[in-house]
């Protein structure tokens, strides 16, 4: 049988894997020891799962695959962040960044190759959507960048790299899932980002799951926002912040609204006090990202640019003043392309390779 043909073990749950191997005349313990090979160990081939019998890898091998992405790339940053990118089986790339702290670390996952979301100042949607990831190719992101980290397990995973996670939720939930109840990492150290999907927002709400929603904002009133995501012109600002206050009365769980701080655009002092009053009054938080170049990014014409220092800290005061609870992104991996599609783009256009780089995650 073509290898191509064969169940694919990865992205599969315990249940499933001991259901599987009784089918084969085995115990259920088999599928545990396999799924903790696979989620905890970072076995990426049956001949690595030394504790199973040469007759068992011999049955894996012949009846099943283990198919992991291929690393195409891999760039470590000066600051420890590592950025890869990945090939799928039909020659699709998406990227995950590895991101350490002091006693913990996180990874930036996608959840499609491209995003058709289309954000004006975003290099992922310069590139337009390719296809949906697979939950096997969603949950290989965090295993992989563990694996080229020496074996450093991710404690924390947000959904901000590429592609919209609420277009993909068939395999992003199961994913999530996995993350938690295989790797062990808990459910409220999971980010998932949405530009503002409200079916999925609202979805996500009814799951009642504990992980972290975060809205891409971007603008606080229509037009402007409208102008910064063309395909949002089918949704309003009240509305979303609508669907977010729902979803946080049916889990309990703050929601942050991503801010990309546009000089000149987004950043004047009626934008500020207009986000300020959007968050009065419910438990919500503010990230601010300020803004730098992508390849080609504009609008309408005029090019982006970051904020001033004191623009910033104007915007921020009048959010805190309000009583609006503040956070601002710290850039990480900007030496080696670690903001959302940039490594893909670089790799596809060597000409881009000395424009400036985004911010990517705190």
């Amino acid at each position: 049988m073509s290898k191509l043909a064969l169940m694919n073990l990865l992205g599969q749950c315990t249940p499933f894997l001991e259901a599987e191997l009784k089918t084969r005349g085995q115990s259920a313990f088999r599928g545990r020891q396999i799924a903790e090979w696979i989620y905890r160990k970072g076995a990426s081939s049956f001949a690595e799962m030394t504790n199973l019998s040469h007759e068992l890898r011999a049955l894996l091998e012949e009846n099943y695959s283990l198919d992991f992405p291929q690393i195409t790339a891999h760039h470590a940053s000066s600051d420890g962040s590592r950025k890869l990118l990945l090939e799928m089986g039909d020659g699709e790339k998406i990227e995950a960044v590895h991101l350490p702290y002091e006693g913990r670390a996180s990874v930036c996952v996608s959840s499609q190759a491209g995003c058709a979301m289309a954000c004006a100042f975003c290099a992922t949607g310069l590139g337009g959507f390719r296809r949906n990831l697979t939950t096997a190719e969603i949950i290989a992101q965090p295993l992989l960048a563990a694996r080229e980290s020496q074996g450093q397990i991710p404690t924390h995973i947000v959904f901000m790299g590429m592609g919209e996670p609420l277009l993909n939720l068939q395999n992003v939930l199961p994913a999530i899932h996995l993350m938690h109840d295989e790797m062990g990492i808990a459910m409220r150290n999971i980010t998932v980002s949405t530009v503002g999907i409200i079916a999925g927002i609202e979805k996500l709400a009814e799951q009642k799951l504990q992980f972290t929603l975060a809205v891409s904002l971007h603008a606080p009133e229509d037009e402007l926002r409208h102008r910064l995501i063309p395909t949002s012109t089918k949704t309003r600002v009240v509305e979303i912040v609508r669907a977010a206050r729902d979803f946080v009365q049916k889990t309990g769980r703050r929601v942050t609204f991503e801010y990309v701080v546009l000089g000149g655009i987004n950043d004047r002092i009626e934008h500020a006090q207009a986000l300020a009053k959007l968050c009065k009054g419910w438990p919500c938080h503010v990230n601010l990202i300020p803004w730098n170049a992508v390849p080609d990014a504009s609008l309408e014409g005029m090019e982006f640019h970051a904020p001033t220092s004191n623009e910033l800290r104007r915007f921020r005061q009048i959010l805190e003043e309000s009583g609006t609870a503040v956070t601002q992104r710290v850039q990480r991996g900007a030496d080696v392309a670690a903001a959302c599609g940039q490594l893909r783009a670089l790799k596809r256009d060597p000409d881009t390779q000395n424009i400036n780089l985004v911010n990517h995650l705190n």
